[in-house]
C-alpha cells in the first residue's frame, strides 16, 4: 500500500513532555512532505494550542482540533467544519456545572473563557490553548462552545458527569483526575458525533485520498477512533493496553521522548 496521508496526535505523540518537537521527527516529516505525502494533525487541543507544533513541522493544510469538532485550514485560517454545542445543549452543560459548584472553562475556536475563580487551574487548562481570557460567567457562554471543561472535587465532578451522561445522545463527556492539581477532578464535554475517526475521514476527503491510504499515530484512548478507520495505525510504546490493542502496529518509542514519528514514517514508507 502506498500511503498518502499521515495524521499525528500531539500530546505524548508528536510533542515531547517539554512541548517541543524532536529534531528527528521534524526531519522525517520534512522528507515525507517533500515526497508529496500530506502530514496533518488530529488533536484534542484547540487550533490556538496546535499551531506551534504545526509551524515546527511546516504543516499548513487542514488539521483537526477538539477531537474533530473543529477542522481548520492553517494557511488560510478557513474553518472547514465547526461542530459546537448549540444553545439547548450548552444550557444543559452550564446547568450541570453550576448546580454542582464546579469551576467552568468554556472553549471556542479561538481560546478559552473562564471566571476569576478559574485562576488556580489555568496552568493546567492552558494545555488545550494558550489563549485564556477571564470573563464574567454570562459572557463565557455567549458563543457556541466547541467544548467545556469543569474542575472540582471528585464527588461534585462525578455528580455533574452523571447528569451529563443522561444526555449522551447529544453530548460526549469524560471525567478524570487532574494530576497537575492534586485532589481535583475534571469533566470534559463536547457535542456528540465528532471523533478523531470522523476527523480523519474528513481530512482524507479534503486531500483526495481514501482512509485506507492514511496512517495514524497516537497514544491515548481518544486516538482509538482513528486507529479503527486508518489503513495503518501506530500506538506509542507506553500507550494503555486498550490503545495498543486497537493499533495495527506498536512503536518502540515511548510517549513524550521524541523519535516516534520518525519511526512510524520509516516503517510505513521505508
Amino acid at each position: 500500500m502506498s500511503y498518502r496521508l499521515l495524521a499525528l496526535d500531539l500530546d505524548g505523540t508528536l510533542l515531547r513532555t517539554d512541548q517541543s518537537v524532536d529534531h528527528r521527527d521534524i526531519a522525517a516529516i520534512s522528507e515525507l512532505q517533500a515526497a508529496g505525502v500530506t502530514v496533518t494533525i488530529a488533536t484534542g487541543r484547540l487550533h490556538s494550542g496546535a499551531v506551534g507544533a504545526a509551524r515546527a513541522c511546516a504543516i499548513e493544510g487542514a488539521i483537526a482540533c477538539c477531537e474533530g469538532s473543529h477542522i481548520i485550514e492553517l494557511a488560510s485560517g478557513r474553518t472547514l467544519l465547526h461542530h459546537g454545542m448549540t444553545g439547548e445543549v450548552a444550557a444543559v452543560v452550564r446547568g450541570a456545572f453550576v448546580d454542582h459548584g464546579l469551576t467552568p472553562f468554556v472553549f471556542d475556536a479561538d481560546g478559552i473563557h473562564h471566571e476569576h475563580a478559574g485562576a488556580p487551574y489555568a496552568p493546567y487548562i492552558r494545555t488545550w490553548s494558550p489563549n485564556l481570557r477571564v470573563v464574567e460567567q454570562d459572557v463565557a457562554w455567549q458563543t457556541i462552545p466547541l467544548a467545556a471543561v469543569a474542575v472540582g472535587d471528585e464527588a461534585a465532578v462525578a455528580a455533574a458527569h452523571a447528569v451529563l451522561l443522561e444526555h449522551r445522545h447529544q453530548l460526549f463527556s469524560v471525567s478524570f483526575a487532574v494530576h497537575a492539581v492534586p485532589g481535583k477532578h475534571a469533566v470534559m464535554v463536547r457535542a456528540a458525533g465528532p471523533t478523531k475517526g470522523t476527523a480523519l475521514a474528513e481530512l482524507c476527503r479534503h486531500v483526495g485520498c481514501s482512509l485506507a491510504e492514511a496512517v495514524a499515530v497516537g497514544d491515548w484512548i481518544n486516538d482509538v477512533p482513528m486507529f479503527e478507520v486508518a489503513g495503518r495505525s501506530f500506538a506509542m510504546a507506553s500507550a494503555p493496553d486498550l490503545v495498543r490493542a486497537k493499533a495495527s502496529d506498536v512503536l518502540v518509542s515511548a510517549s513524550g521522548v521524541g523519535g516516534g514519528i520518525a519511526e512510524a514514517i520509516r516503517r510505513s514508507w521505508g
